[in-house]
């Protein structure tokens, strides 16, 4: 039980990145449709919202109200600044979890823009890919708005580590997430989409696709939040490339979406990676578990000495005795 204890962390996260596999097609299907990416993202925020509230309110522990002080928050704040990864260059471990991760950005931005010869699903022409780049212009645009998406991200996996620790009701943690994500993104969809026409839901599949991701969006920063509780940010950030290969299998299989040589070397890439980070991680626990068990053999020399010092005092102290 124990090993299956030890493993949970990992399952958790494979299933998220499968969860935001699943997300990442059915965004790209409900955009496709025509519907406004802001109002999709306020629809997403205020169905997670409705999902995770109430189980958060009913199974509620007993917690700290000053846990959300500004005090707090900026005590959480400049530990960002101090790092929450040890890297020693002269560990083996360390070195690993350093091959690993550029291991894992390479695979995941080779799949993204190598290609190479064509290898599955080379007689499929699809009339509308899910992945074809219609941006044009805005191709840069986007990669700069993801790349500001990723580092926000990685801030938040990080604040989580600290915030864990002052407020440790994770499910709580994640409504006051989701509602305050409801709130900002509502606010800026009514500011950029204000014809009231852009919320309409014109189909079932958009509907579908907002109660989905909003639904996966609750159980994310859930998840999300207990992983770095237990492993770290690094452990929980290493799992991301891994949905971009699981995106790429799903596309083949039911978008019969092609795929490129560049693709698979990526993807060969990020398991290779991950696997090398998971390794320098488990060897991280493993000295610390061993840090932490007490040494019982210390003790036992301590005592023995005492009571041998003990032994050759009292007859010394009993002939005092006997002479006065």
């Amino acid at each position: 039980m124990s090993d299956l204890h030890d493993y949970k962390p990992a399952m958790v996260m494979f299933g998220l990145q499968v969860m935001y596999a699943g997300v990442s097609l059915t965004t790209r299907a409900a955009l496709l449709q025509g519907m406004s990416p802001r109002v999709f993202v306020a629809y997403r925020q205020a169905i997670a919202t409705l999902v995770i509230a109430p189980i958060a309110y009913f199974t509620r522990k007993k917690r700290n109200s000053k846990c959300l002080e500004w005090r707090s928050f900026w005590w959480i704040f400049f530990t960002t600044l101090i790092g929450l990864e040890k890297v020693d260059m002269r560990s083996v471990r360390s070195m690993a979890k350093i091959i690993g991760t550029v291991l894992c950005v390479s695979g995941a931005v080779s799949m993204a823009f190598l290609r190479g010869p064509k290898l599955l699903n080379t007689q499929f022409l699809p009339s509308k890919s899910l992945f074809a780049s219609e941006g044009g212009d805005d191709w840069l645009l986007g990669c700069l708005f993801l790349f500001a998406g990723c580092c926000c991200w990685s801030v938040w996996l990080i604040l989580q580590v600290p915030l864990s620790r002052c407020y440790p009701d994770h499910l709580s943690l994640t409504a006051w997430m989701c509602f305050i994500a409801m709130l900002q993104s509502a606010a800026v969809a009514l500011f950029f989409d204000r014809d009231l026409q852009a919320w309409n839901l014109q189909s079932n599949l958009q509907l579908s696709c907002c109660f989905f991701t909003g639904i996966s969006s609750a159980i994310s920063f859930f998840g999300q939040a207990w992983c770095i509780s237990h492993r770290g940010p690094l452990f929980s950030a290493m799992f991301n490339p891994l949905s971009t290969v699981i995106v790429t299998i799903f596309a083949s299989i039911l978008l019969h979406e092609e795929i490129y040589s560049g693709s698979l070397v990526g993807a060969v890439a990020v398991v290779i990676g991950l696997y090398t980070v998971l390794w320098g991680k488990a060897k991280d626990l493993e000295e610390f578990h061993v840090e932490a068990d007490p040494k019982p053999q210390n003790d036992q020399t301590t005592v023995k000495i005492i009571v041998d010092q003990i032994d050759l005092e009292e007859p010394l102290l009993s002939d005092k005795i006997n002479r006065s």
